[in-house]
């Protein structure tokens, strides 16, 4: 008998998932995503060593929140903060680790933003 799981329940499975095949390292870090209902939240990891090396999100644009968080034009925002953040940091490629969303929405314009804006995965 399959068992009722919810969205999130779901999502965190698949996560644990992927997880078992994305790995940062200290030559490719893995830029994990996570979105809530209100904001996007990405930060490139250190997993060797279990550091986030830099971090971006609607919280923290520029020093203040963005109105709208949780939207595309927001994420497409963090996607290139997070991608300058880190060439400041001398990270050119990563690891995506879309956290057991779909590659869709908020996390598809995050990614596109990101490669936009110089990373490379």
């Amino acid at each position: 008998m399959a068992r009722n799981l919810s969205k999130d329940d779901r999502r965190r499975k698949i996560h644990r998932r992927l997880r078992h095949v994305l790995d940062g390292t200290p030559e490719v870090p893995r830029l994990c995503v996570f979105r809530s209902l209100k904001h996007t939240y990405a930060q490139i990891v250190d997993d060797m060593a279990g550091q986030t090396l830099v971090a971006a999100s609607t919280l923290s644009m520029d020093g203040k929140k963005l109105e709208q968080g949780g939207n595309v034009q927001a994420a497409k925002r963090v996607g290139k903060t997070i991608a300058e953040r880190a060439k400041e940091k001398g990270i050119d490629s990563v690891v995506f680790d879309r956290g057991g969303y779909l590659y869709h929405g908020r996390i598809k314009a995050l990614a596109e933003a990101a490669r936009e804006a110089g990373l490379k995965f």
